[in-house]
């Protein structure tokens, strides 16, 4: 009898851990999409740096988009950071799940604060990421406007 409690207990942990375990994954998608746009970011600063080696026609304008290309890396590079420290929080949560069951203990404070911890660094690389599409479209604007004014 005592093993099937056991057993039941676990099942319940597992139960309480699919949760966080699905915000992983989400955490994770979130982390390919940032991964993927720094990865543009460096192949588009690389390619105005050969062309600036090349032709260094208008090297104010190309200084400028290389300026505005670091700005973005930094904001794509902390949004990593801080979905990367969400999920340190999460993976803790789901431990501290477990052995609280093991070991009977009330783990209910330090999970909630753990969750919390993990929601306050995924809100802030979410504001960093956000900040950095402002700044790309911005700067698309920007781009379309000077385009515009060059036609005429």
């Amino acid at each position: 009898m005592e093993q099937d409690s056991g057993i039941t207990a676990i099942a319940h942990v597992i139960q309480l851990s699919v949760a966080p375990v699905f915000l992983l994954s989400g955490i994770g998608a979130m982390l390919a999409v940032m991964t993927n746009r720094l990865a543009r970011v460096i192949d588009r600063a690389r390619a105005l740096e050969t062309q600036a080696a090349a032709n260094p026609a208008d090297p104010a304008a190309i200084e400028r988009q290389l300026t505005t290309l670091a700005r973005r890396a930094k904001l794509v590079s902390w949004s990593i950071t801080l979905c990367t420290i969400t999920a340190l929080p999460v993976c803790a949560v789901i431990a501290m799940l477990f052995m609280g069951a093991f070991l009977r203990f009330d783990a209910s404070v330090p999970v909630a604060l753990l969750f919390v911890a993990a929601m306050v660094a995924f809100f802030l690389g979410l504001l960093s990421f956000l900040r950095e599409i402002f700044l790309a479209t911005a700067n698309l604007r920007i781009g379309a406007a000077q385009i515009g004014r060059a036609g005429r």
